[in-house]
């Protein structure tokens, strides 16, 4: 088995209790889940405040806040949609496998 095989167990390991408390169609939903437009909105404006190096010492905790956040959702899902076709792939909401 190669490190990088040895790594994506590691971490499907690591994350299986997460997922052992997730039914299904939990699952799935965590895999569709679309980030609040609203958040998304304001942490555009702090990353072009950020690149023009005008963010407040606030500001840049709340940009961190924002982006920390973002990984944590964004490593969820792509573990979610892995188990999901793992167990069959996903289905939308009339349960038909997408493909």
């Amino acid at each position: 088995m190669s490190i990088g095989n040895d790594s994506n167990q590691a971490f499907h390991r690591g994350t299986a209790p997460i997922f052992a408390l997730l039914t299904q169609d939990q699952t799935r939903r965590l895999a569709e889940l679309q980030g609040d437009p609203t958040l998304a909105q304001r942490a555009d404006v702090l990353a072009a405040k950020a690149s023009e190096g005008e963010l407040s010492d606030a500001e840049r905790a709340e940009y961190e806040a924002y982006i920390e956040a973002n990984n944590l959702l964004a490593v969820l899902q792509a573990e979610a949609r892995f188990r999901l076709a793992e167990n069959g792939g996903l289905k939308d909401e009339n349960h038909q496998t997408i493909d």
